[in-house]
């Protein structure tokens, strides 16, 4: 049976990992407004370039060279970027992203190879004792774009050169501040947009196709990489806000309780000591 002091000790101490929860929400808050208007800003731009390289790559051409990363060919082997955080402390952020990467794996019938992104999931397929080709970490939470072209360089090089056949872009995507939902999406070969006939109208480049191309798609590559960290910067900050607001509350309930509790054990305390003076003084008068 715990003593007064031993609750009034767990109180405070629980009081103050309540303390800590909520400065930590109020930092992840802060750095979260940022990260949410680095993606909605960011949104369009992905968006449109996205586009365009789908509508390029579906126009016909006279010229019979095709792009390396348009050219579709049998798959021996896939890659696979992991985007994940460094940190923990945002609920289940990290073990959903990489459940729905493991399952994805598990999915592949031919051999997958891995580029990763943070710690957090450097840490599960490397446990999980998967082909990493490639780690990076401590990009920071305000990256820019030159910060992510190593990693884009290596996964426009990992294909032109035929050493995976196709690559997946896998990590948590924002929706809201309560919301965060881990996708893996196809980046390279890229899809053709599904056009009408009207739209096939067979446009002319200068000075010609594959220039144009071989400019574009580095550059959409670059972009999508990118574009795809502020997602998962963003997802971050926000789950780590929910997840720590939702610690703090509860250490508030919690220490509720353990005060009643604590309230119960002194009036239990404060009882049997009044029956001992009245038994005692009961037994000097008899």
């Amino acid at each position: 049976m715990p003593s007064v002091r031993d609750m009034r000790r767990r109180i405070r101490s629980v009081e103050n990992t309540g303390k800590v929860t909520n400065a930590m929400s109020l930092v992840a808050a802060s750095k979260m407004r940022r990260a949410q208007m680095s993606v909605t800003q960011g949104r369009p731009f992905a968006e449109k370039i996205q586009e365009l390289i789908t509508h390029l790559a579906a126009q016909p051409s006279d010229e019979s060279g095709v792009h390396p990363l348009l050219q579709f060919r049998p798959v021996q082997r896939v890659g696979v970027l992991v985007i994940s955080p460094d940190r923990g402390l945002c609920g289940g952020m990290h073990s959903n992203l990489n459940r729905r990467v493991g399952q994805f794996v598990l999915d592949q019938p031919v051999p997958v190879t891995a580029i990763v992104v943070g710690r957090k999931g450097r840490d599960f397929m490397v446990r999980s004792r998967q082909d990493v080709r490639a780690v990076f970490t401590d990009l920071g939470e305000r990256p820019v774009l030159a910060d992510t072209t190593a990693i884009s360089r290596m996964v426009i090089d990992a294909y032109a050169d035929g050493e995976v056949d196709e690559v997946y872009l896998a990590y948590t995507k924002f929706v809201s501040t309560v919301v965060q939902t881990p996708v893996v999406e196809r980046l390279l070969p890229v899809e053709p947009a599904a056009l009408t006939a009207t739209e096939r109208v067979g446009y002319l480049y200068e000075p010609d196709t594959l220039g144009v191309l071989e400019t574009l798609l580095p550059r959409f590559v670059e972009m999508e990489v990118y574009h795809t960290l502020l997602e998962s910067i963003a997802s971050e900050q926000s789950a780590r806000m929910v997840a720590m607001r939702n610690a703090t509350d509860n250490a508030n309930e919690l220490v509720g309780d353990l005060t009643i509790v604590m309230n119960k054990l002194r009036q239990e305390s404060i009882t049997n000591e009044l029956l001992d003076l009245i038994g005692g003084q009961i037994a000097l008068e008899g």
